[in-house]
């Protein structure tokens, strides 16, 4: 069964962006203006969440087939790095503050995500 070329994409399109923001923040204008807005916590945060769930994308994609629980946990991960990571980034570069309360959304997404995984080993057993 060949991967969702569309998941498959947008999930390289979430590592991609991941290793290219940490990059930014870590060096040049970004990072300095990170840095001088005291904001380069919340862009390493969302940095190090975004990185490990792109990952997961790629895995989920590459194995869950039409499977719906894993079509479902892959959406929520995706959802999770928009809102979770997303809005920390926006938050650090602009400053925007209302954006701290959608952050928590993106983290309970990651959190159901991780429970649907979970349950999509129901009743298997290692060989």
């Amino acid at each position: 069964m060949q991967p969702d070329p569309f998941r498959l994409r947008l999930s390289a399109l979430m590592g991609f962006l991941a290793v290219a923001l940490g990059a930014s923040g870590a060096h040049g204008p970004v990072h300095d203006k990170l840095v001088a807005a005291g904001e380069l916590a919340h862009w390493e945060t969302a940095v190090q969440y975004q990185l490990p769930h792109a990952v997961v994308l790629l895995l989920l994609t590459l194995v869950a087939g039409n499977k719906p629980v894993l079509v479902w946990a892959w959406r929520l991960f995706f959802t999770g790095i928009v809102l979770f990571s997303g809005s920390l980034y926006v938050l650090a570069y602009t400053g925007t503050k209302w954006l701290g309360a959608v952050t928590p959304l993106g983290g309970l997404s990651f959190m159901i995500a991780w429970v649907l995984t979970a349950m999509s080993a129901k009743g298997k057993q290692a060989a």
